[in-house]
């Protein structure tokens, strides 16, 4: 994650054994973080990227998948890891608070019932311990995806909706026709919703909490709503509408969540993903999302731009060509559908995999655009029309996570005492860091990642032009080594 070091196209970097010049560097004003660099020395580095997707546990869609073994849970979850590295992927989005609820021992909501079949029972295992250590075991990043609000869902008045944690009060609660949700006007539900955050951060080491499209609900997915009239009454004198008081109060709770994060373990990275259509957002959801990244409250803006390219109402290029323009201080990345591809009932377009070669294309030229995110994880094993094989193809290298959000670790430093014996290279580091190793086979051309290491050394058979960055845990890259070439 975290703020971008090389930024992503052409960079200008200090190649001090290769290179030489005259003039001293010149720092850009604008962007501190760039290296400072003399203009002659110019090599091109590949985008960095963030490649992730989304494990969806609501109804157990990709996981578990109603399978209660402990055992078959692991390995199902651990099939999953091991696709996202084989395909060169590098970070997870998993919904650990679908439904009211949690994948862990929380104080605040019980156990998800999805684990075991039984909302609150036990698993007999830490969920999400397990999930993390195996995900940072193969250098992938764990997002623990939360719906802020929802509690429940039901089909219509006839069935009741589930008895309410202890801690929760009736009277932080609304219970429409089809959803029960907690009050966004209330203040202490959005402090609620910031202590869930801090308990969860404090407990476990995720690298990030990421919030879903899904705020004040739809009505027409919602049915009959429950009037908050007496809510702006009592809590809404300064706003002129009560569609400024409802988006005035998610915005109290992203920030809430937003300082809690700050607070507590200022290295987690906050993300959101909504809908594709800002208006829809804004009018209907009251979720303010462009404010929310002026503002700086968020690190991540992941629109789901889920319809194809030339759709009439949510086109896949104009709706990317807004969030880029306002996006504010979030770095920004694209979450695509991948269900929809072989899906006989979707358009045309996701009858192809050309589909995702076009969008892919458009989110490389764009220079704000630092990752994308399929929806879903089952998807990748089902691989419909060949399109699992199609994204290994755009992710034959592997990729650099970009930085986002607040730097705590001590900054790396650069590689040294770099070298090539016996078709093998080797450096020093120093610190908790890994190090990048990039291949140039012509240095006028955009060079590759070799790979990531915590090793001190790598094979290379390439003829070519090598050099080494280190990365520390906040994902902060430093300068490049020297340049060493292998004839």
């Amino acid at each position: 994650m975290k703020k971008l070091l090389f930024y992503t196209s052409i960079i200008s970097l200090a190649i001090v054994s290769f290179f030489s010049c005259n003039k001293d560097p010149e720092i850009d004003i604008d962007n501190p973080d760039k290296p400072t660099v003399p203009e002659e020395s110019e090599l091109i580095f590949p985008k960095k990227e963030m490649r992730a997707v989304w494990i969806a546990t609501v109804w157990g869609l990709d996981w578990p998948m109603e399978k209660y073994d402990l055992e078959v849970q692991k390995r199902q979850y651990i099939t999953y890891l091991d696709k996202l590295k084989e395909l060169n992927m590098n970070a997870v989005f998993f919904q650990v608070k679908g439904m009211g609820d949690a994948f862990y021992n929380s104080p605040y909501e019980p156990w998800c019932k999805w684990i075991t079949g039984d909302r609150g029972k036990d698993p007999r295992y830490d969920v999400l311990a397990f999930m993390i250590e195996e995900a940072h075991a193969r250098d992938i990043e764990f997002h623990a995806w939360m719906n802020p609000y929802r509690i429940a869902t039901r089909t219509n008045n006839a069935t009741p909706y589930p008895e309410l944690h202890r801690s929760v009060k009736p009277e932080w609660v609304l219970s429409h026709e089809k959803i029960q949700i907690y009050n966004p006007a209330l203040p202490e539900v959005r402090q609620r919703l910031a202590d869930i955050v801090k308990d969860l951060i404090t407990k476990y080491d995720v690298d990030g909490i990421h919030f879903d499209d899904y705020f004040y609900p739809d009505p027409s997915s919602a049915g009959t709503m429950v009037s908050d009239k007496q809510d702006y009454e009592k809590y809404g004198a300064e706003f002129s509408s009560i569609e400024d008081f409802r988006r005035a109060n998610v915005d109290k709770t992203i920030k809430g969540v937003y300082d809690a994060i700050v607070a507590t373990k200022p290295e987690v990275v906050f993300s959101v993903s909504p809908a594709a259509n800002p208006d829809y957002s804004l009018k209907t959801l009251y979720a303010d999302v462009s404010k929310w990244c002026k503002e700086g409250w968020v690190d991540i803006l992941i629109p789901q731009l889920y319809q194809e390219i030339g759709n009439s109402y949510n086109d896949f290029q104009t709706r990317l060509n807004w969030w880029s323009q306002y996006n504010g201080k979030a770095l920004l990345m694209v979450g695509h559908a991948l269900y929809k591809f072989g899906d006989g009932t979707s358009p045309s377009a996701f009858q192809s995999t050309q589909e995702l070669d076009r969008q892919f294309e458009l989110t490389k030229r764009d220079k704000k655009v630092v990752g994308n995110a399929m929806y879903s994880a089952r998807y990748l094993l089902f691989n419909k029309i060949e399109i699992t094989d199609k994204l290994a193809s755009i992710y034959k290298n592997e990729a650099v996570i970009p930085f986002a959000g607040r730097s705590v670790a001590p900054a790396p430093s650069e590689a040294k005492d770099i070298k090539i014996e016996n078709n093998r290279l080797i450096w020093n580091t120093t610190g908790d860091v890994k190090s990048i190793v990039y291949y140039f086979s012509d240095l006028k051309k955009e060079g590759q990642v070799l790979g990531m290491t915590k090793d001190n050394s790598m094979d290379v058979k390439l003829a070519g032009h090598y050099c080494i960055t280190t990365m520390n845990k906040d994902n902060k890259e430093s300068n490049p080594s020297e340049l060493i070439e292998k004839k």
